[in-house]
């Protein structure tokens, strides 16, 4: 397994495949953590995440250049990263408690009740675009419910699953309670399969969303999902142009507009196109692109050449097929996997830019009538991920997120984004189930019935 600088194209380093043989040892000693782990108090194991967030804070420009030189993030943006990590650790140690405890429940019996009870090993599965921060938004809440976690990380990002376990190992979690696997994704059947294996959560995209829970399935196991998504931002006619276009640029190009959340599909009623297209194309040309350690640079390459190259055809089909491009569209020369902001117009009905989800720096501009084509244009994708409306009219705003549109988040006036206070996740091919919040620590416990007569 090789981690690539995105950069320069240069190995940084190779790792070693963990063997079958090696997985079942890291699975066992997970397992006897486990058992001890589970009957420790709410208060020990939210002494532990408080030193893990301290760690973080501590090594914040560290862990900041290696998600720079392993996937090509922005050092501010990996600093902020960072942050929001130590932010979910003390969110839980703080919270846990409450949000799991036992429910009294009025019925014919002396006493009845409902008990949280946690599940065992949960196998977290995570993508290479937020290195750290999925993997906390995962393993915080499933241990401080009790559970122990398995990472295995993208392969490109190795040295950052290495450096996270050691933040819990150095914060003083148990040996093996949360433990890192080396390998490859052919791999992953067999850790869903494995008895000590309890539930598994994905973060990736649909089709390997499928692929785990058609395997989690064969073998009853729980699994939470979060994956894909195309998110509209709908612009209506009495929107504030400033606020709206600075909000989209900034959404569209957060992390190389590499994030399942960040604005995709630009959907403007046609009396304010003309305009908002312009600002738009304007402010993303402004955006810095360059080496991600640089100062200034606010978009950096994108995490793979494949990625980039596969970025780079769906831009090429989709003016193909009738797109105008305003902006940006070609690789630019030298060796890092650099791609341009690039603003594509007129996207109808069947181009690639509409259906599929572009994940990379590439915008895709919608032109309707009116407010009811709009919210339909937005629901018109297999995905439900996120979604944002920009209107004056507050009122106007909440009924259409709340009553109108398809999707596990809705935002008015505001970019998409997930926030520990607030459950996160999709609906249709971006998943089901949910992180963070209240409902995300309960997806890995056993919801116990209690009854005593």
């Amino acid at each position: 397994m090789q981690t690539i600088d995105p950069t320069t194209g240069k190995k940084i380093k190779s790792y070693p495949e963990h063997s079958l043989s090696k997985i079942d040892g890291i699975l066992n000693r997970a397992q006897k953590a486990f058992q001890s782990w589970r009957r420790l108090s709410y208060k020990e194991r939210g002494e532990m995440m408080i030193k893990a967030g301290l760690i973080l804070r501590n090594r914040e420009d560290e862990y900041a250049r290696l998600m720079a030189q392993e996937m090509g993030k922005p050092f501010p943006q990996g600093q902020s990263e960072i942050g929001k990590c130590a932010f979910v650790c003390d969110y839980y140690a703080v919270n846990a408690e409450q949000f799991l405890s036992p429910q009294l429940v009025k019925t014919e019996a002396s006493k009845s009740f409902i008990s949280y009870e946690p599940l065992g090993i949960v196998l977290s599965v995570m993508p290479w675009n937020f290195p750290f921060w999925q993997v906390f938004r995962c393993a915080v809440p499933a241990l401080m419910a009790g559970n122990a976690v398995v990472l295995k990380h993208a392969s490109n990002v190795c040295g950052c699953a290495l450096a996270i376990e050691r933040v819990f190992k150095e914060a003083g979690f148990p040996p093996g309670l949360f433990s890192n696997v080396i390998v490859s994704n052919i791999k992953v059947k067999h850790l869903i399969g494995h008895p000590f294996v309890q539930a598994v959560s994905l973060t990736g995209s649909t089709g390997a969303g499928k692929s785990v829970a058609s395997h989690a399935g064969s073998v009853l196991k729980k699994v939470v999902l979060e994956l894909g998504g195309s998110d509209p931002y709908i612009i209506l006619e009495d929107a504030d142009l400033d606020h709206a276009v600075e909000t989209c640029v900034n959404s569209r190009l957060i992390n190389g507009g590499q994030s399942c959340i960040s604005a995709k599909r630009f959907i403007v009623v046609d009396r304010v196109y003309k305009e908002f297209e312009e600002r738009f194309t304007a402010k993303m040309q402004m955006q810095r692109m360059g080496p991600p350690l640089h100062e200034g640079v606010n978009l950096g390459p994108m995490a793979r050449h494949d990625l980039r190259d596969q970025l780079h055809q769906q831009v090429r089909r989709s003016i193909k097929q009738g797109a105008k491009l305003l902006l940006g569209g070609a690789i630019p020369l030298g060796d890092g996997a650099f791609y341009p902001p690039t603003v594509l117009s007129n996207v109808c009905w069947g181009m690639t830019a509409y259906q599929e989800e572009l994940f990379g720096p590439v915008a895709a501009l919608i032109k309707v009538s009116d407010e009811n084509q709009a919210i339909h244009t937005a629901n018109d994708t297999v995905f439900g991920l996120g979604a944002a409306v920009f209107t004056r009219d507050i009122k106007k705003g909440e009924r259409i997120a709340t009553q109108e549109i398809q999707a596990g988040s809705c935002f008015v006036n505001e970019a998409v984004k997930s926030d520990p206070r607030l459950p996160f996740g999709g609906i249709k091919q971006s998943g089901y189930g949910r992180e963070l919040a209240e409902p995300g620590l309960r997806e890995f416990v056993n919801v116990k019935t209690v009854y005593i007569r």
